[in-house]
């Protein structure tokens, strides 16, 4: 596992739960912050520790170490200012890292102009992920990197007893296999020999932008 580190959540509604969950059970430690006593409570068996405090109260911030952690995720609710307000704060003492879920374009540009580090805007990327998942079949994620990024799965008919390195996918394409699932087996072979004949029906696991993996049937 990679290093532990210790992540600070302000807001444990849906997405902040769901993140400080998933950090807790991948090993890192997480410390959480609300100020509903029934959040509180849902989130305590899953949290390194959980307060009931204001979020937007930098004296509060500042005195449960919050400039200690090596990342704070703000995550409150449906207030623009409040998250705002938690950010400048969060500033004034000192955190080194700030990841915030926007609510809207005009908080994501705000919050780009505070200089966070992160902005995740997550019913918008969620709805992109879905419509490529509709319109691209194989699609396995939609990668958000400065452009159209796809992950999608392709069948070996055609290319059956040809190599990676015979398709030349990369040159041809402008795409890569990260992976082959050979046929029959549930396992992923990652970074896979461009030497190895393919068989057909093997999965191979594309990476590419979405107009080069439309390319290839």
């Amino acid at each position: 596992m990679a290093d532990r580190i210790e992540v600070g959540v302000i807001g444990l509604g849906k997405f902040g739960l769901e993140l400080a969950r998933n950090l807790r059970e991948l090993g890192h430690g997480v410390t959480g912050v609300d100020s509903s006593t029934e959040r509180v409570k849902v989130a305590k068996p899953y949290l390194t520790q959980v307060f009931q405090a204001d979020g937007t109260d930098q004296q509060t911030l500042e005195q449960l170490s919050f400039q200690d952690f090596n990342y704070v995720v703000v995550s409150t609710g449906d207030s623009m200012e409040a998250s705002i307000l938690v950010v400048l704060n969060l500033q004034e003492i000192g955190v080194k890292k700030i990841w915030v879920k926007a609510m809207s374009a005009a908080h994501k540009k705000v919050l780009s102009k505070l200089g966070v580090d992160f902005v995740v805007f997550p019913e918008h990327f969620a709805a992109k992920q879905l419509a490529y998942k509709l319109a691209t079949p194989g699609m396995l994620d939609y990668l958000s990197m400065g452009q159209d990024v796809l992950i999608k799965e392709k069948e070996v008919c055609e290319w059956k007893g040809k190599t990676l390195k015979d398709l030349n996918l990369t040159n041809n394409f402008q795409v890569q296999v990260i992976a082959i699932r050979k046929n029959g087996s549930s396992e992923l072979n990652f970074v896979p020999k461009a030497n190895d004949p393919l068989q057909e029906h093997d999965i191979l696991v594309l990476i590419g932008a979405h107009e080069n993996l439309l390319k290839i049937s």
